[in-house]
């Protein structure tokens, strides 16, 4: 690891008696690609990942905003790694909080309000997801791209009941308030943990980031602004980041 500021820090976590340590996974274990049905994870991602979770008193988690079945189908992570999908919302056990008559409702509304918003626009396309609906455009021209983004925002965005969030060339429109930073408080408590270790790309991972407490480490992978203190470039530095990591924390095991 060439960031000696970042090597010191995951030294210093390492040795908390409880560790957790959660990761996005688009753009941080898995290259952003054209179509996100082809992002599997990098040579090692997953193998670091199972690895730290082999540890005494450490857990490991994925938290995206897929959601959880799609997650679980494309990162092939073993039972050992806890999936949180749909940015905190889906948990093992179901959503967070269940969605009630009324958000099952808008959930429609807006999957068919953003159907005909999105007709013959070239390079858009629909996700839909257990508690969210979002629209993807990075195979759009530029133009068609920023009409969409912008008459999305001014339109359904803004209903009652709507919570919208901006990522890489994508707005995602959810009847669900929770997020990433919700699904870390949660994950913190299931586990006990005395310590974090957050790695992530996007914008919705600084609802993680914000979350983080003095001694946890977050690590902001790729450029742009951040609430996190340490910096990766890509995601092959991830996967050596979590094998130091494990290294260090093996070593503290034995």
């Amino acid at each position: 690891m060439d960031d000696p500021d970042l090597r010191a820090a995951l030294a210093r976590v390492a040795r908390v008696p409880r560790l957790l340590v959660a990761s996005d996974y688009d753009g941080v274990l898995a290259p952003i690609v054209t179509d996100p049905a082809q992002a599997v994870p990098l040579p090692g991602a997953i193998p670091a990942l199972t690895d730290l979770a082999g540890l005494p008193d450490t857990a490991v988690a994925l938290v995206s905003g897929r959601a959880r079945a799609d997650l679980a189908a494309l990162s092939g992570a073993p039972p050992t790694v806890t999936l949180v999908g749909s940015h905190g919302a889906e948990f093992a056990q179901g959503f967070t909080v269940p969605l009630g008559p009324e958000q099952v409702a808008l959930h429609q509304r807006l999957r068919s309000t953003l159907e005909e918003m999105i007709d013959g626009r070239p390079g858009v396309w629909l996700e839909v997801k257990p508690a969210s609906v979002v629209v993807h455009t990075r195979t759009a021209p530029r133009d068609v791209a920023a009409e969409v983004t912008e008459a999305v925002r001014e339109g359904p965005a803004a209903w009652p009941g709507v919570h919208p969030t901006s990522g890489k060339e994508v707005i995602e429109l959810s009847v669900s308030s929770a997020d990433k930073g919700s699904a870390i408080d949660t994950l913190r408590d299931q586990v006990s943990a005395d310590a974090v270790v957050y790695l992530g790309d996007d914008v919705t991972d600084e609802n993680a980031f914000a979350r983080l407490r003095a001694g946890d480490v977050g690590v902001k992978v790729g450029p742009g602004d951040t609430l996190a203190r340490y910096r990766l470039p890509d995601p092959p530095a991830v996967v050596g980041a979590l094998t130091t990591l494990y290294e260090l924390r093996r070593t503290i095991a034995r």
